[in-house]
């Protein structure tokens, strides 16, 4: 094509129709010639722009490095200028807190050139995709988006594995040293972790504490009834891990897999990752966060599997939350059990958790290994009565088929699961916020159901708040889950009685159970109500989870049918401690979903928002009257 072209691209890169038409004229050309030329012409400028900027940003990265390496070089032959031998331990310590100050900054200003670079490129910032609140719908883009930038190495993945193997080294230097690097905190049966003796032991780690962020650091064993192959499965493989942990993870995907390990299990196996942590609560703010989580089997024969962020993928102030090397050590024991070591390491801005949950937040159970292992042994004792034989058939309640106790287990699980997708503050389950910003607030979401065998098709109304009890947790749990005390505070129940027809106990606390319940009505001498209800409990966490279903259906699912197609909207409590000292208080957080109309398109009226505002009110109230008296704050 001759020159003309190349002048006018110049001026106008986008021709509109007439322009290209005049062109293809001038040219003897084809308009749609002239249109391909144009758009290939952008391509091959953009890719130009492109490789410059990436170049750009190598040289300067590699003059960063080479400054760094200066200092290093420097602070090694350091010497005393009194006698000539090496800088007390003080100056040192001044000297590597400098260090630790100066690659900040230098990480920042690689961050600076990296947003720079993605202006000029026109590609929008990875940082941004991940973590805007207004991007949750689009995860799937990201790992696209991750995949380009890998591809224009702009992050290069032997930086990423040289990460993973010295939070790996932390890890186990973490899970097995004592005190004085971990003090138990009494009353709580954890470990914390003393900051001064960390630094101590650990100079050099992932870099300082991001200024305004505050550590949490959390240690906690304990034996769990599942061996360490299927746990080191569970845990690297992202939907079993999220299933698991649907209390702790309400979302959680892989971007890229960078090493699948050795050939037949995980040893090696490297994963970039992104997830959301949530405490049950819609006032407590969720943490996402961006990392990368290695799998690796050590000479002695135990697994270790450790997670720690990747903060240079985003800007420095955009990151809420950043993950000091965490994660757990595995080590065999007998009869198909494991020990499991946990460490939960993290720095946060916290300044978003409401009052009422600060106690709780500040002491280390709400995001902490006490709380992961306590999951984690519940489910695997869950898992290990879905496998039982054994069962005794003395109770007539007791479901002893192998079929029936199985595909009851799998509603409830899908009922608990979805409940903790509608009860926190994550945005992850296509909810769409109407109202309730405060601790007085009932936060109330809606949204719409649509060829979903698992749910009524329809418009459905999610409401939930949080509120203190001056009641123990226990107490709270056993009132709540007791059948016999339902009518006390159950509207639905329309005050009749509730008796228990089936029940599957699924651990060592008798607490810990799913039920089918039938609701008794005082108007009529037969019911086709029936409740299927899961009671949870550990060291940390209470759950009472409940849903309305439908008799002939519940009748197919303890038959052995299919568990996925009976269609149910849960609601219920997440009870927890209230953080104080004396331990005699309880945060409960109690959420109900409820189908407003039938049709997917229809519009939510204000009197269904009043109604669902109106029933917690009066849920929350009969509670309190029941468990401390009428005139309860």
């Amino acid at each position: 094509m001759p020159l003309f072209p190349l002048s006018f691209f110049k001026e106008c890169p986008h021709p509109d129709d007439k322009q290209r038409k005049e062109l293809s004229r001038e040219l003897g050309l084809e308009p749609l010639q002239v249109k391909f030329w144009f758009q290939n012409k952008r391509t091959q400028t953009k890719n130009h722009q492109e490789r410059h900027e990436n170049s750009r940003l190598r040289a300067e990265n590699e003059k960063l490095r080479a400054e760094n390496l200066r200092y290093k070089e420097a602070l090694s032959n350091a010497s005393c200028p009194n006698c000539g031998g090496p800088s007390s331990l003080g100056e040192m310590s001044f000297d590597e807190h400098q260090l630790r100050v100066d690659n900040s900054r230098l990480r920042e200003e690689i961050g600076r050139l990296s947003a720079i670079a993605a202006k000029h490129v026109g590609k929008p910032q990875l940082p941004h995709q991940l973590f805007s609140p207004m991007a949750e719908s689009d995860m799937l883009g990201a790992g696209d988006l991750l995949g380009s930038m890998f591809s224009h190495r702009e992050i290069e993945k032997p930086v990423i594995i040289e990460l993973a193997v010295v939070a790996m080294e932390e890890l186990i230097r973490m899970a097995q040293l004592s005190e004085p690097l971990w003090t138990m905190k009494h009353g709580d049966s954890f470990e914390i972790l003393s900051e001064d003796e960390y630094v101590r032991n650990f100079p050099r780690g992932i870099g300082p504490k991001p200024f305004g962020m505050k550590s949490e650091a959390t240690r906690q064993t304990a034996a769990v009834i599942m061996n360490r192959v299927n746990l080191v499965e569970m845990l690297m493989d992202v939907n079993q891990w999220s299933n698991v942990f649907s209390g702790i993870v309400s979302k959680a995907i892989t971007l890229e897999v960078l090493s699948t390990g050795v050939a037949g299990n995980f040893d090696g196996a490297l994963q970039l990752m992104t997830a959301e942590f949530q405490v049950p609560s819609p006032i407590v703010p969720t943490r996402e966060i961006l990392f990368v989580r290695y799998c690796k089997h050590q000479a002695d024969g135990t697994w270790a599997v450790v997670d720690v962020s990747l903060d240079t993928l985003r800007p420095p102030l955009v990151a809420r939350c950043r993950r000091r090397p965490s994660g757990c050590l595995i080590q065999e024991m007998p009869n198909g059990y494991s020990r499991v070591t946990w460490v939960e390491h993290v720095e946060v801005d916290d300044g978003s958790v409401h009052d009422i949950y600060k106690p709780l937040v500040n002491s280390g159970l709400a995001f902490g290994a006490k709380r992961w292992i306590g999951t984690l042994d519940r489910q695997c004792e869950r898992l290990a009565s879905l496998m039982a034989s054994n069962v005794p058939s003395g109770d007539i309640t007791v479901i002893t088929t192998a079929e029936g106790r199985k595909c009851m287990l799998r509603l409830a699980e899908r009922m608990v699961m979805s409940f903790c997708g509608g009860v926190s503050a994550s945005t992850a389950h296509q909810w769409t916020t109407l109202s309730g910003n405060g601790a007085e607030d009932v936060r109330v979401m809606t949204r719409k159901s649509v060829g979903d065998p698992g749910r009524p098709p329809g418009i459905v109304l999610n409401a939930a708040k949080s509120f203190w009890l001056p009641v123990p947790p226990k107490r709270v749990f056993d009132f709540l889950r007791d059948e016999r005390s339902r009518n006390e505070w159950d509207i639905l129940s329309n005050g009749g009685g509730v008796d228990e027809m089936a029940h599957i106990a699924n651990g060592r606390d008798h607490g810990n159970c799913v039920s089918l319940l039938r609701v008794n009505s005082v108007k009529s001498s037969q019911s086709n109500m029936l409740i299927l209800q899961e009671s949870c409990t550990d060291p940390v966490v209470s759950y009472v989870i409940y849903a309305p279903v439908d008799v002939v259906a519940m009748n197919v699912v303890l038959n052995g049918g299919d568990p996925d197609y009976v269609a149910l909207l849960p609601s219920g409590f997440a009870i927890l401690p209230d953080g104080a000292a004396a331990a005699q208080g309880s945060l409960v957080t109690v959420a109900f979903e409820i189908l407003v109309d039938s049709v997917p398109t229809a519009k939510i009226s204000l009197g269904s928002v009043a109604t669902v505002n109106s029933l917690i009110a009066c849920t929350v109230e009969r509670i309190k009257a029941a468990l401390v008296g009428e005139n309860v704050p």
